[in-house]
């Protein structure tokens, strides 16, 4: 998958991936099993994030729960279409992921799956929206938690991305 990706800095400092070419244009029909296709490519791969200096590793389980998880089957419109082309902003998002939070696996609802915990951090992407003559206009922002699992040989697995909302603040002017 081509990457065609910025990091931006907010006028609050924090920063926003930017995604320039987007892959699903339409609200409608988002192929999820494509999205599951296209994210095994991130198997066995790690990112850092800068404000903790963790290693977060793709696991074989990221694919399927991504595109198939209970979080996704609720998302309608805009939120929908900004979940399914996160894919080429993956690393960047991890890289730029802040506040971690250490949450306990409720209920053992993930069983041996989370035994460890969790961690989630906010993280924000964005995607463009062109005009009539297909110019790009601006970025809409999103912000999206990142749900990463802590597992028993130490290391932290991207689990999913869920929460995925558009902010209502001002749209990054390109």
């Amino acid at each position: 998958m081509e990457k065609n990706v910025n990091i931006v800095t907010d006028l609050d400092g924090s920063k926003i991936a930017i995604i320039n070419d987007i892959r699903f244009k339409s609200r409608r029909g988002i192929d999820w099993d494509e999205v599951e296709t296209c994210l095994k490519e991130y198997i066995g791969k790690y990112y850092d994030i800068a404000e903790t200096a963790e290693k977060i590793y793709i696991g074989s389980d990221f694919p399927d729960e991504f595109a198939h998880s209970k979080d996704t089957k609720g998302l309608r419109g805009a939120n929908e279409k900004a979940k399914a082309n996160i894919m080429p902003v993956i690393g960047e998002m991890i890289q730029i992921a802040k506040d971690r939070v250490h949450y306990p696996d409720y209920a053992n609802k993930h069983g041996s799956k989370a035994r460890y915990g969790w961690y989630r951090y906010n993280t924000r992407f964005g995607i463009p929206v062109y005009d009539a003559k297909g110019q790009l206009e601006r970025s809409n922002i999103f912000l999206t938690r990142m749900l990463v699992r802590c597992d028993e040989d130490g290391k932290l697995y991207l689990y999913d991305l869920v929460r995925t909302k558009k902010e209502t603040s001002e749209p990054y002017e390109q």
